[in-house]
């Protein structure tokens, strides 16, 4: 059963690709279901024998894996790529390693091609493309039969165009077909309402390598002085103990009326992950598991924890973006990583709605200048939420 906004979706993009328009772009918030709405609409370009093969791009295996069983339950089919398959999910980084016989399957066939998270994908033309960008350009914009592309950020960090995306004239933003913001999510039930904590402190002291000490008003005051840098704080264990405290105390709130309610700490490289797992799992006496590029078999623990009742994982960028794992309710924003891209991503991991009694959703960072400037936009476009809350009342 599709949402309303996904039978909207559908709508347009199936009128726009009998328009004869090749190419529909999607921005959807993250957690309200774009890859629901992208195999609904691949079965009926089946159905209605339009197209021959789906193949789907993302950003991670893991996200490719949740699209690949997403399309094989609703095509019900395999979708591997094997023979009898109607298509098949890649990661963009597998673009890298086809060679033109396999890139003569869109010559050759009708095929539909959706992109997960387009924003990865960047260029208007081969001089402002990144490597994706590029493969897009040259073997699939012309050559595909429709695009689907879909995203729940629709900018890059370093404001190249997003590949497939047309740009209106003369203020150069982008122009989507569809668009399902996080206020309309939200007043729908398909989202959670959002609370964010922005931890700060009154008072700060610090001894300078002159064992001199300095008092400092927020933390806005102490990391414009030149004396200890973001990565310096949220790698101290004090500072990293603090926040999960809050984190605990509020997961344990929650899971007092929803039992298998999960957390998520983003950390910023493997060594501060392992730090964070210590505090969480010695001290505080947390069940965690931890996701890093460097562990093995990384699909099947995140898999594991999506169906577990593990309180927390810790992850450094497996958890970011596009990962369906419904049971997160609160996060500990700890990565260096401050762009509002991240920041959204990141939100968006504790807001997809499911079954549970309770549908709170809370994110703890620090009042940086920069991850405050995006908390407060968010809490612009939700005028009615209350989205930021008191440390005090937290």
């Amino acid at each position: 059963m599709l949402r309303q906004w996904q039978k909207e979706c559908f709508q347009e993009a199936i009128k726009h690709y009998s328009e004869l328009n090749k190419h529909f772009l999607c921005l959807a918030t993250p957690g309200s279901g774009k890859t629901v709405l992208a195999a609904e609409i691949a079965a009926y370009l089946l159905d209605e024998d339009k197209i021959d093969f789906v193949i789907c791009f993302s950003p991670s295996t893991e996200i490719s894996n949740g699209m690949k069983r997403t399309f094989s339950k609703r095509l019900n089919c395999n979708f591997d790529g094997v023979i009898g398959s109607v298509g098949c999910s890649y990661t963009y980084q597998n673009m890298r390693f086809f060679n033109d016989d396999y890139w003569k399957l869109l010559r050759n066939n009708r095929v539909l091609v959706v992109f997960d998270e387009i924003h990865h994908c960047a260029g208007s033309s081969n001089e402002d493309a990144n490597i994706w960008g590029e493969e897009i350009i040259k073997n699939i914009q012309e050559h595909a039969s429709y695009t689907l592309a879909l995203t729940g950020t629709p900018w890059r960090s370093d404001l190249l165009p997003i590949a497939l995306a047309t740009y209106s004239d003369p203020d150069n933003q982008i122009e989507c077909n569809y668009t399902y913001s996080l206020q309309q999510a939200v007043k729908d039930g398909v989202c959670r309402n959002p609370k964010i904590v922005l931890i700060d402190n009154e008072e700060i002291s610090v001894k300078t390598k002159d064992k001199e000490t300095k008092i400092f008003k927020s933390l806005k005051a102490l990391l414009k002085a030149p004396l200890i840098s973001y990565q310096d704080l949220i790698t101290h264990d004090v500072v990293i103990q603090h926040i999960l405290v809050k984190g605990c105390h509020k997961l344990a709130e929650i899971r007092k009326s929803t039992p298998d309610a999960g957390g998520l700490i983003v950390a910023s490289s493997v060594d501060h992950a392992q730090q964070i797992m210590n505090l969480l799992t010695e001290k505080l006496q947390k069940t965690a598991v931890i996701v890093t590029y460097k562990e093995q078999n990384v699909s099947d623990k995140i898999n594991y924890f999506r169906f577990s009742n593990t309180q927390w994982i810790v992850s450094v960028g497996m958890v970011s973006e596009g990962t369906d794992i419904p049971r997160l309710q609160v996060c500990c924003h700890l990565s260096r990583v401050k762009t509002e891209l991240y920041f959204r991503q990141v939100l968006g991991r504790i807001l997809r709605v499911n079954n549970s009694m309770n549908q709170e959703a809370w994110l703890f960072t620090f009042a940086e200048e920069k991850l405050s400037i995006f908390a407060n936009r968010i809490d612009q476009e939700l005028p009615d939420a209350c989205v930021l809350v008191n440390l005090n009342s937290a």
